[in-house]
């Protein structure tokens, strides 16, 4: 049961892990260089968000972006995919704990999607990054596939990158 991919560490990369932990869960674990704080606001704040959470690969657009990241808020990113119409992803805030733990409902495939559930653990200036997809079923789990937390490898590196970028930009 403990499918799991892992990228391969770079000089700067950290490595990400990808484990099917259970009929119901999926989870990824990165560690990101960079402070819980600017690392949550990073999955918080709309105008950052939008700068690293599409893997470049998949040559899709993110064509809006908007995150309301309070209890009972809403977020709705749009893609363009190639397809003939655009995909929207979507749902609900259902907690939110300041630089420590985020969770939301995905909520575009109808009653009954995953929720999402990440957690930031600062050490040392770096922050352990736990995200959990809780599915309803088993076979809501299989439906769906690990492929959208496999891609989670390329999107980790992206706010990697990210943060680097902020830190040039700040002057650190």
């Amino acid at each position: 049961m403990n499918a799991r991919i892992e990228s391969e560490p770079g000089p700067v990369k950290n490595r990400t892990t990808v484990e099917r932990k259970s009929d119901r869960e999926v989870i990824v674990t990165r560690t990101i260089n960079g402070p819980a704080r600017i690392v949550f606001e990073a999955f918080t704040k709309a105008e950052l968000l939008k700068r690293w959470w599409v893997p470049k690969s998949m040559g899709m657009t993110l064509l809006s972006c908007e995150v309301d990241a309070r209890v009972g808020g809403k977020y709705r990113l749009v893609f363009d995919h190639g397809g003939p119409e655009p995909a929207a992803f979507f749902g609900s805030y259902v907690e939110v704990k300041p630089y420590s733990r985020l969770a939301w409902t995905n909520e575009e495939g109808g009653e009954g999607g995953p929720v999402t559930t990440v957690t930031f653990e600062e050490k040392g200036g770096k922050t352990l990054v736990v995200l959990r997809e809780s599915y309803p079923s088993k076979e809501a789990l299989d439906a769906a596939g690990t492929g959208a937390a496999d891609a989670m490898v390329e999107t980790f590196d992206q706010l990697d990158e990210l943060l680097v970028a902020l830190g040039e930009s700040s002057g650190q």
